[in-house]
C-alpha cells in the first residue's frame, strides 16, 4: 500500500531530477557558466565540460524514470521495506550531488583553481534542496525499514 508521504516525495523526486535532466541534458552550456568563472570561459575545456555535464543530465533522467516507474506501478512494491529501500538509494543519489558540493565550499573560499560558487547563484538552491531530499528520503527509508 503506497502512502501519502512516499506519493508527496516521489512526485517531489520526480520534478527535482526532471529539472536536473532538462538543465545538465539540453541547457548543458547554461550548466558550465554556473561552474566556470566567467573570465576563463574562452577556454576549450569549457565546451568540453558542457558535453560531459550531459552525462549528469542522463543520470538525472534515469532517476526521474526510476520515480515515475515506482509511482506508476505502486502496486509492485506493497511492502514498506520494499520502498525504503527505493527511497535509500534514491538518497544516496541525493547524497552524492550534495556530498561533492561540499568540499567546494572551502576551496571557493581559499581561492584554490576548480572550485564553483556553491553558496552563491543558483548553486545554493541545487545544493539547499538535493540536502533536504537526501534527507527526507533518507527519513522515510530508516522510519519505513523498521
Amino acid at each position: 500500500m503506497q502512502t501519502t508521504s512516499w506519493t508527496i516525495l516521489l512526485i517531489l523526486n520526480i520534478l527535482w531530477f526532471g529539472m536536473g535532466a532538462f538543465h545538465f541534458s539540453w541547457r548543458s552550456e547554461a550548466a558550465a557558466r554556473m561552474l566556470v568563472p566567467r573570465d576563463q570561459r574562452a577556454s576549450p575545456l569549457f565546451h568540453t565540460l558542457g558535453g560531459a555535464l550531459r552525462f549528469l543530465g542522463g543520470l538525472n533522467l534515469a532517476f526521474m524514470v526510476l520515480c515515475a516507474l515506482l509511482l506508476l506501478f505502486a502496486g509492485l512494491f506493497p511492502e514498506r521495506r520494499q520502498l525504503a529501500l527505493f527511497a535509500a538509494a534514491v538518497a544516496v543519489a541525493h547524497a552524492s550531488q550534495f556530498a561533492v558540493n561540499i568540499p567546494m565550499i572551502g576551496k571557493r573560499r581559499r581561492n584554490e583553481p576548480g572550485a564553483w560558487p556553491v553558496l552563491e547563484g543558483p548553486m545554493t538552491f541545487i545544493f539547499a534542496t538535493d540536502c533536504a531530499l537526501m534527507a527526507a528520503n533518507g527519513l522515510f527509508a530508516v522510519w519505513n525499514a523498521l
